[in-house]
């Protein structure tokens, strides 16, 4: 699960929201799952709760689900397109994220 971090942008290659692209807002490293900002959004029905004089609404939420990694590719920033990542080290001894397309550090 190192290839894709938070904050980065996918393109999802599989599943009903092929084609899609988003930010990674939260990566769940146990599950090898991501979520993804605006992709595979479902319809949960919330029921009215009262906590501590906070009341929240009940109704139909709609939010994103989880999806598995193996069904994204990061978008490489110079290239544009989703694309398989590599590592590479620097010469400062750190390593990197490389673009297979294009060579290019993702990070």
């Amino acid at each position: 699960m190192r290839k894709i971090r938070r904050n980065d942008t996918v393109m999802v290659i599989g599943g009903k929201d092929r084609g899609k692209t988003g930010v990674v807002r939260e990566v769940l490293t146990s599950k090898d799952r991501l979520v993804v900002e605006g992709v595979n959004l479902i319809k949960k029905h919330q029921r009215p709760t009262q906590q501590a004089g906070v009341s929240a609404p009940g109704g139909i939420v709609v939010k994103e689900a989880s999806l598995h990694a193996s069904n994204v590719l990061l978008v490489c920033k110079s290239c544009q397109k989703a694309v398989r990542t590599g590592l590479r080290l620097r010469p400062d001894g750190v390593k990197v994220r490389v673009c297979k397309k294009c060579g290019e550090d993702v990070d």
